[in-house]
């Protein structure tokens, strides 16, 4: 029984990491979908802050760009999720999001 335990115990924290890490690559998806809803209906409203609103909610380092293009406004986030302990680097991944929102200074003055 020990012999058996020593072998499937390093197995399981593996598993026990990578699912740590799955959890952690979804939030930060849904931290980049959240910034990039709140800055295009930011954009949209006219407001010159929206990028560092967008910030503030999107993951740390994220990138955020905002694009104005006639009656509508594009906003991309994007973010690097870094895997966990020496794993790292070879499980890293870039999660981003798109928000397209109707420019509302644009639609006032037709």
């Amino acid at each position: 029984m020990t012999a058996e335990t020593a072998v499937v115990l390093p197995v399981l924290v593996m598993l026990m990491l990578l699912l740590v890490w799955g959890v952690l690559v979804a939030a930060a998806q849904l931290r980049c979908i959240d910034a990039a809803g709140l800055a295009a209906r930011a954009a949209a409203r006219g407001e010159r802050d929206a990028a560092t609103r967008a910030r503030a909610v999107a993951p740390a380092g994220a990138a955020v760009d905002v694009v104005e293009s006639g009656d509508t406004v594009r906003v991309l986030v994007e973010a690097d999720c870094p895997g966990l302990g020496a794993l790292g680097s070879g499980m890293s991944m870039k999660v981003s999001a798109v928000a397209v929102a109707a420019n509302e200074a644009v639609l006032g003055r037709e």
